[in-house]
């Protein structure tokens, strides 16, 4: 059978068929649901954490330097979800993605976000900074953005049998995605959804009865998005 209508008798199966979708409680790993027919529903928060600054990696630096740079901001944003019990079902470059689901999971996506910023300052640009001098040297400086959204998402996976990984339909992950992009002024790090915040705990709102988030708006998929935006950070221990 060649190519051609191999992709074609897939489409039709691809298409076809009916989901079988059930609702879920927890994210699911590639496993858990049926490649072909299967779906969950879950109620979510997405965080998407986005390294600056790759285009100048790549251009300035050996290969080795750029790799360690990157690996070394993804590596520590792992590690901090993974402590806030977000779940991380996706890399793209130099950004990565985790989910939060369960009680709580509003607070545990938003402290992260912060987290992700005291870590990426504190102690992952210094470390790199002593290490590979070339970093200041050539003017570069470590800097990310976060962004989280909340709401219903539908998951599948995509792909081919051994080749193939979740994908997640929904508002959430696509907003949060976009404002991981935002690139509009150095000193904010976190933005997240109006309706995320409106649903914060107060602790991760306020802290020192100062408000630690700015109300604002940012273009996405075309229109002016109410958001917040924090220039705060959560210390570590």
């Amino acid at each position: 059978m060649g190519l051609k209508s191999t992709i074609e008798d897939k489409l039709t199966e691809l298409v076809g068929h009916e989901w079988q979708t059930r609702n879920g409680l927890t994210v699911p790993g590639t496993d858990d649901i049926v490649l072909r027919d299967g779906a969950v529903q879950l109620d979510a928060v997405y965080l998407y954490a986005d390294m600056m600054g790759s285009t100048q990696l790549v251009s300035d630096f050996a290969p080795g330097t750029a790799a360690k740079v990157t690996r070394a901001f993804i590596s520590s944003a792992c590690r901090v979800i993974r402590n806030r019990d977000g779940h991380i079902r996706s890399f793209d470059g130099d950004r990565v993605m985790g989910i939060f689901v369960g009680v709580g999971k509003e607070g545990r996506a938003v402290r992260t976000a912060l987290e992700i910023t005291h870590v990426t300052d504190k102690l992952v640009r210094p470390a790199l900074e002593r290490r590979l001098p070339s970093l200041v040297q050539r003017g570069f400086k470590l800097r990310h953005v976060s962004g989280a959204a909340s709401g219903p998402v539908f998951m599948a996976r995509a792909g081919v049998y051994n080749h193939n990984d979740l994908i997640s339909i929904g508002t959430a992950a696509n907003v949060a995605a976009k404002l991981s992009d935002v690139r509009e002024d150095d000193q904010y790090r976190s933005y997240i959804t109006r309706s995320l915040y409106d649903v914060l705990p107060n602790d991760c709102a306020v802290t020192d009865g100062k408000v630690m988030w700015q109300a604002h708006t940012v273009p996405v998929n075309g229109e002016q998005l109410a958001v917040c935006r924090s220039n705060w950070e959560w210390g570590i221990s």
